[in-house]
């Protein structure tokens, strides 16, 4: 993939029909398009009357995704100019995104053990362009709804809009800049200071934990007002020793799965710390969700089925797993390597 005619992907997307349509944002509308070969991508088309400030950002993201390349990542195909349509052609992943997921409108609901897999995914994800490109990316944009997932349950961070290169000098902590993200995920710090670091990604993450293992939305302005922001909800609950509690309802109880709730909402609290030097890394948060995960695993297994029952409460029922682990290519427990092309 790489050369497409405007032809091909206007006939890839049934004349950009209403039927084919699967997004819409401030840049345009996204397509899904099915090429000659019969492979399905995701046609996304900038508005003719877009404003400016929208298309530095579209063009931003063609700058971003061209030099990227993750198993955890939206995959590049390609860019076409036309008159004055403006497209790009990536990856169609057509499970939904992690948040309709976690709304219960995509699924049959994330067990404990997928809400890792998950977590682990986006962590490898920002650990990448934090420190395994040519030239460090911050993506400002983490949110769950900018997380696709596969059918196996694979996760894939999207939409590269606010991405920015990270200070080029080794020695620089920040950059300054225009802030730019989603309420509700924005690094106070940032917001403050307008100094923008990797340790802003670290922040939203930091919510995304929360969201994972909650269910609910950074803002729940229907909820009693202590509930009404999530992540000082689900920290004051850590701190009483009950975060349990804030654990989504959905979610099996068992000592596995609390334990395993308690020390993500812990690495959270510190990924939300307010002040960004007392923050971890995305690698040390990659490293931390790798061992709760295998600690989890280490539990279930050495614990008794239920009676008439070959299968832990706390693993889906299904071959979901063991496809993960084929798509993956990782036996086990051992570290995959990052791999860039």
């Amino acid at each position: 993939m790489g050369n497409f005619s405007f032809e091909e992907l206007y006939k890839a997307t049934g004349k950009f029909s209403p039927d084919n349509k699967i997004g819409e944002g401030a840049f345009g509308i996204v397509y899904k398009g099915r090429l000659y070969d019969g492979s399905l991508v995701a046609v996304k088309c900038a508005r003719k009357d877009v404003q400016k400030k929208h298309l530095a950002e579209f063009k931003n993201e063609i700058n971003t995704l061209s030099k990227i390349e993750h198993l955890n990542l939206v995959r590049w195909y390609g860019y076409l100019e036309h008159g004055d349509d403006k497209i790009i052609v990536i990856e169609y992943v057509n499970n939904g995104t992690l948040r309709e997921h976690l709304d219960g409108v995509r699924g049959n609901g994330l067990e404990i053990s997928e809400r890792l897999d998950i977590a682990i995914d986006v962590a490898h994800a920002i650990t990448y362009l934090h420190m395994y490109t040519d030239h460090p990316i911050i993506h400002r944009d983490i949110k769950a709804s900018n997380i696709l997932i596969t059918d196996s349950l694979r996760a894939k961070v999207a939409d590269f809009g606010f991405a920015r290169l990270a200070p080029e000098d080794p020695n620089a902590t920040h950059i300054s800049t225009q802030v730019k993200g989603t309420a509700g995920y924005l690094d106070p710090d940032y917001m403050r200071t307008r100094q923008l670091s990797e340790k802003s990604d670290v922040y939203s993450f930091g919510v995304l934990l929360v969201e994972i293992m909650t269910g609910r939305h950074p803002v729940e302005p229907k909820k009693p007002l202590n509930e009404r922001v999530t992540i000082k909800w689900a920290m004051q609950l850590l701190k009483q020793g009950e975060a349990v509690i804030a654990m989504d309802p959905r979610l099996r109880r068992s000592s596995a799965s609390n334990k395993a709730v308690q020390k993500v909402l812990k690495l959270a609290f510190q990924c939300l710390a307010p002040v960004r030097r007392l923050r971890p890394s995305m690698k040390n948060c990659q490293e931390v969700l790798w061992e709760i995960r295998k600690e989890f695993r280490d539990r279930v297994s050495s614990r008794p089925p239920a009676i008439g029952s070959h299968h832990s409460s706390d693993f889906p029922q299904t071959d979901s797993r063991k496809n993960r682990r084929k798509t993956f290519g990782v036996a086990g427990d051992k570290r995959p390597q990052f791999v860039s092309a």
